[in-house]
């Protein structure tokens, strides 16, 4: 896989996991719990501020050679603590997934590439990126592919209607008829099906300031590989028994550097 295309697609993460605590899965500072285990609210924020450390560092560096000043907003890092969450339980979950159903992995795309492309060379964040895309693809080619639902059918257009993939307005007659002609509908649907079939066994609950889960899924285009945030584990599966905690920091998405060089998966 060339790293360049998959770029686009980066919105990664690091897993975080303990032993779940005694009190419940209501506390404030886990940002989800998956089984027995859970994920801090304090780890998310780590692996975010390193990466956002290390792609200031990055464009910065970058800039100077040109003899430019970046401006604020081409300083922030294009990932949020909510993505970092996916990909978080992404993980989990989708190694479960390849373990329980003998799916081979392979390494199609390395950290150091990753880390490169995104800016963020040496960070966890890099070397977890790779590692989730790995599994997402051995996962679309090895599960048989799963015709979605009216309502999964609806689920998938908005995802792709929201990432600029696909235009808005269409009916469902219109989804149908246009998804019939996509076999990776059949495929992501599968994948959502899988880390949906995990959550019920699992039981994964997640922290609301996060709100809903998402898997980071990748779509081939004719101008590379477009990442879009499909929902597989809506609010009303989240923890609900939390005190309000102040609201994350929010981290506008931001115009990185173009990277030189061909590209592919």
């Amino acid at each position: 896989m060339r790293a360049r295309r998959l770029a686009v697609a980066a919105s990664v993460a690091v897993l975080a996991v303990s032993s779940l605590a005694a009190c419940g899965r209501s506390a404030p500072d886990v940002a989800a719990y998956v089984g027995d285990m859970r994920y801090s609210v304090d780890r998310v924020a780590a692996i975010h501020d390193e990466a956002q450390t290390r792609y200031e560092e990055s464009v910065r560096a970058a800039a100077k050679q040109s003899g430019a000043e970046p401006t604020p907003e081409q300083l922030r890092l294009k990932v949020e603590r909510e993505d970092i969450l996916n990909l978080l339980v992404g993980i989990d979950l989708g190694k479960r997934v390849v373990e329980e159903k003998q799916i081979q992995v392979k390494d199609q795309l390395t950290a150091e590439q990753l880390g490169q492309e995104l800016g963020v060379p040496g960070t966890e964040y890099a070397t977890l990126a790779a590692e989730w895309y790995d599994v997402y693809l051995a996962l679309e080619a090895g599960l048989p592919g799963a015709e979605p639902t009216d309502d999964a059918r609806e689920t998938l257009y908005q995802a792709l209607v929201d990432a600029g993939v696909a235009p808005a307005g269409w009916s469902v007659d219109e989804q149908r008829q246009n998804f019939a002609q996509a076999p990776f509908t059949r495929q992501v649907s599968a994948v959502s099906s899988a880390l949906q079939d995990e959550v019920e066994k699992l039981d994964v609950t997640v922290n609301p300031r996060f709100g809903a889960l998402a898997i980071p899924a990748l779509l081939e285009t004719e101008s590379g590989f477009r990442q879009y945030n499909l929902p597989y584990v809506e609010g009303d599966s989240a923890v609900t028994d939390v005190t309000t905690p102040d609201p994350l920091p929010s981290v506008e998405p931001a115009e990185p550097t173009e990277p030189a060089g061909p590209a592919d998966s």
